[in-house]
C-alpha cells in the first residue's frame, strides 16, 4: 500500500470514528452517553461558546440573567409613569423623554440580556447597565438616572439604593467606571433564566422570592 492510499484509510479512519462518536452522545440512550453528552456541551458552553462572546460583545459577562423584580413594571407605561414619574421630574427627566429610553415598559425577573461592553464614554441616561456594588454576589441591573457622577434606579423601586438603606450596602449614587461591567442590549429572552433561579429560589427571603407581580 502506497503512502497515499494509507492517509486515505487514516482519514477514513478518523472521519468513522468521529461519526460513531457522534452517533453514541447524540442518539445513544444509555446513562454513559448522556454523562458524556453533558460534560461535551458544558466544554463547548465555556470554553468555545462564552470567549466567543466576551470578544464580540467587549463585556466580561456577555449573558445575565435578572435575578430580582427592580425593573418590573406591573402596568402600562402611562399609568406607571403616573405613579413614579414625580421621582423622575424632580431630577429633570420628563415623561416624554423616559419614553425614548430603552426598555421603557421595564422587564422581569428571569429575563436573560445579551450584554455589551460599557464604560463611561458609551453611556447616557436612560441606559441600563449591569453594575457591582457593596457586598452582593450578583450584579445589579438598573437604569442611569445621572451621569455626573453615574447614578442609576430600579424602575420598581421607590428609591435608590445607598450603602444606609440596604443590608448589602449597594451604593447607586455614585458609580465608578471601574464597577461597570456593561449595559444590556436590545437582545432579551424572557423568562428564560428562571431554568437556573428555581434551584436557588428556596433560599431567597420570602419577599424575594417567585414572580413578579
Amino acid at each position: 500500500m502506497n503512502d497515499r492510499n494509507k492517509t486515505k484509510v487514516n482519514s477514513n479512519k478518523i472521519i468513522n470514528g468521529i461519526k460513531k462518536f457522534w452517533n453514541f452522545v447524540w442518539n445513544g440512550e444509555s446513562f454513559l452517553s448522556w454523562i458524556v453528552f453533558v460534560i461535551l456541551a458544558f466544554v463547548i458552553i465555556k470554553y468555545i461558546f462564552f470567549p466567543v462572546l466576551i470578544f464580540s460583545t467587549g463585556s466580561s459577562l456577555p449573558l445575565v440573567i435578572v435575578e430580582s423584580c427592580s425593573m418590573h413594571h406591573d402596568k402600562n407605561f402611562d399609568d406607571w409613569w403616573q405613579e413614579n414619574g414625580n421621582w423622575y421630574e424632580d431630577r429633570d427627566i420628563s415623561k416624554e423623554q423616559f419614553a425614548e429610553y430603552s426598555k421603557k415598559n421595564g422587564f422581569s425577573k428571569g429575563d436573560i440580556f445579551l450584554v455589551l461592553g460599557a464604560d463611561e464614554n458609551n453611556i447616557e441616561v436612560g441606559d441600563i447597565i449591569i453594575f457591582a456594588s457593596g457586598n452582593v454576589q450578583r450584579p445589579i441591573i438598573h437604569r442611569i438616572v445621572s451621569l455626573d457622577p453615574i447614578e442609576t434606579k430600579g424602575d420598581n423601586n421607590d428609591r435608590q439604593f445607598t450603602k444606609e438603606n440596604n443590608a448589602e450596602r449597594i451604593d447607586e449614587t455614585n458609580i465608578g467606571s471601574d464597577k461597570i461591567i456593561g449595559k444590556t442590549s436590545a437582545i432579551r429572552i424572557p423568562f428564560l433564566g428562571w431554568a437556573k433561579l428555581i434551584f436557588f429560589e428556596p433560599f431567597r427571603p420570602q419577599s424575594e422570592r417567585g414572580l413578579c407581580k
